[in-house]
């Protein structure tokens, strides 16, 4: 255990709290807009000392490499979080998915998390896989995904910027997202689909009937009926999506530490 007041190990508690910081301002969940500023900086010191406490701490020297250490120590925590929120991005995409097929990508809601517009239905499976991720304390894993970083990548170790396999991550990570997405999206899409063949052939067998007009509210109401009834199934595929999310986080660890 460390003592409370040991002077030369203050810097490194400083490259903690650069990792933290970046880590919670990105984070899901963590860094919803909705939340008081204090109360994120009150978590990230809060946990900046639980982990000085906790952690085999060095002794680091005040200079320009210092400097730099603090800068690879905040962009790690931002590339952790970045990971995390582009893996639960695949919810807003599913439900753009919806929206366009259903006829709402026209009417978008705002974000609090990012400020931009999103499509209702994403926004509304965005709410929902927040909600089942306090519910499951996933949360919790991703406070100890940012704790046991250090096993992957120390103190003064700096992050391999020259690696090709970085490239490779990125495209594996956003076509696993995507991939993500069209199977939360597909069982409304596929009989949206399906309703709009049986709309084209009522359109060609009864050509007075106006198609335009009741396929609108026709496809609203399925699509509503669909959406209810798939959620038998979301918390699953919710369930995967967070389980690829942390192991994404590990591999992106493993990357940058040398493993």
């Amino acid at each position: 255990m460390l003592e409370l007041l040991d002077i030369t190990r203050i810097p490194a508690f400083f490259l903690i709290l650069a990792r933290l910081t970046g880590f919670i301002l990105f984070a899901p969940l963590f860094a919803y807009t909705t939340i008081p500023n204090q109360v994120k900086i009150g978590l990230i010191v809060m946990l900046s000392w639980i982990m000085y406490l906790t952690l085999d701490i060095p002794v680091l020297a005040v200079d320009g490499q210092y400097i730099l250490l603090l800068l690879k120590e905040l962009t790690i925590g931002v590339m952790l979080a970045l990971v995390a929120y582009i893996i639960i991005t695949a919810v807003q995409i599913a439900g753009g998915f919806i929206d366009f097929q259903m006829g709402f990508a026209i009417a978008n809601v705002v974000d609090p998390q990012t400020g931009v517009q999103s499509p209702i239905i994403g926004q509304y499976y965005y709410i929902m896989a927040m909600l089942l991720l306090i519910a499951t304390n996933a949360h919790h894993l991703l406070i100890d995904g940012i704790f046991y970083s250090y096993d992957f990548i120390g103190f003064q170790d700096m992050i391999p910027i020259e690696q090709e396999s970085f490239a490779e991550f990125i495209i594996v990570t956003m076509s696993q997202m995507f991939m993500l997405a069209f199977q939360m999206a597909i069982p409304i899409v596929g009989t949206l689909f399906l309703v709009d063949v049986a709309l084209g052939m009522i359109a060609r067998t009864v050509p007075q009937m106006n198609v335009f007009i009741i396929g609108l509210p026709l496809k609203i109401l399925v699509s509503f009926v669909t959406v209810f009834i798939a959620f038998s199934f979301f918390g699953l595929l919710i369930s995967q999506l967070f389980e690829y999310m942390f192991q994404t986080m590990r591999q992106l660890m493993e990357l940058i530490g040398g493993a």
